[in-house]
């Protein structure tokens, strides 16, 4: 099968959460013998920025991480035969101009392939009109990574060709250490976005840290100065960029980490948790997460990781997490545990495959393609 997924970014994963999973798809689908490869605009917002910042080298740790992956870059207007010569499976994310969405679901008329929209945002709760401009009249089927924003397509007349697709961590990549070293401290991998969740990043991230005293490693971009003056209020050492495909070690050197939602999976789309979530506890980091509803069942609560619902719950946890050597060691086991069960990329690339039987678009084994 030939996979072609447009993306606003394969290359680059500054203030780009999407690129991790596409990576970890695109990889096991080439593992297990399709064809994968991304089409991305060559000035897109995330790669301009990070390429700004650190310059080339800024690609380098995803390029040694995932050196089976390809991404064309192009010019609008894109030449559409060439990128959908031979397609059997079109994947369209929502982070891609309306022009392009659209002349894609035109192909789709004349085309052989099967054509999913996929959405990764809460842009169809927080810009409803701005999601309903996109033309989708001729795509198969949406791909949505929760329940509850499928449900708001559903709503849009999608009925039972919406499909729930939750993010999941690439394990080839995201695992534990294979040596221990020395932890200490905790580690938070986020972006301060518009913000949009101050003072819940203050209430249970950088107050309760202070108040235990372990100290906190924070990465991430688009921290404005009065966001770093907060940071060096709460004596947070602020690092800035971290590639993804670095993340792992990074994870390695620290005792725990804390997951804060963004306001809008709490109050609108919940049951949607970071893919940080999930990559933390495959890499067997114990995490603690400020309030989220797992509507979904994804998790167990309490055994995969803390959940707290005040500040001073969070500064609770957090102080057991420093003084508790096997409560680190039973939630890094379980959090593990769910990852592999449940939330892998392969798991993902499964729930794909039945996704396309379901519309009646089987995908070849490798094995068959061979054997014929």
């Amino acid at each position: 099968m030939k996979t072609v997924y447009f993306t606003h970014s394969l290359d680059s994963c500054w203030n780009h959460g999407n690129a991790h999973f596409l990576r970890g798809v695109m990889s096991e689908l080439t593992a297990r013998g399709h064809l994968a490869e991304a089409w991305e605009p060559r000035d897109a917002w995330s790669r301009a920025n990070l390429v700004a910042d650190h310059g080339e080298a800024g690609l380098e740790p995803y390029k040694r991480a995932y050196p089976e992956l390809q991404s064309h870059r192009f010019d609008p207007p894109l030449d559409l035969d060439r990128a959908l010569e031979g397609a059997d499976l079109v994947i369209v994310h929502e982070w891609n101009d309306p022009a392009l969405v659209a002349a894609i679901g035109r192909r789709r008329a004349t085309g052989r392939f099967t054509l999913l929209f996929h959405d990764t945002h809460h842009r169809a709760v927080s810009e409803p009109e701005a999601m309903k401009a996109f033309d989708l009249s001729r795509y198969d089927g949406v791909l949505a990574f929760g329940e509850t924003l499928a449900e708001v397509y559903r709503q849009w007349g999608w009925g039972d060709r919406v499909f729930v697709w939750h993010e999941a961590a690439d394990t080839r990549l995201f695992r534990p250490p294979t040596v221990e070293q020395d932890r200490e401290g905790l580690v938070w991998v986020g972006n301060w976005g518009d913000g949009e969740r101050t003072a819940e990043l203050e209430r249970y991230l950088f107050a309760p840290t202070a108040a235990t005293g372990l100290g906190l490693d924070l990465y991430g971009v688009r921290y404005p100065e009065a966001a770093k003056r907060m940071l060096s209020r709460y004596g947070v050492r602020y690092h800035g960029w971290l590639a993804n495909a670095a993340a792992p070690q990074v994870f390695a050197r620290h005792l725990a980490t804390v997951h804060v939602p963004r306001r809008f999976y709490v109050e609108q789309l919940p049951g949607i948790p970071t893919i940080r979530v999930f990559e933390s506890l495959a890499c067997g980091l114990p995490l603690v997460s400020a309030p989220w509803s797992d509507s979904e069942g994804l998790f167990d609560v309490g055994r995969d990781f803390l959940m707290v619902r005040s500040s001073s719950e969070m500064a609770e946890a957090l102080r057991a997490l420093k003084s508790d050597p096997g409560l680190r060691a039973e939630l890094a086991a379980h959090g593990l545990a769910a990852i592999r069960a449940r939330h892998t990329c392969a798991h993902r690339v499964d729930e794909l495959m039945a996704v396309l039987e379901r519309l009646g678009a089987v995908a070849p084994s490798p094995q068959m393609e061979i054997a014929e």
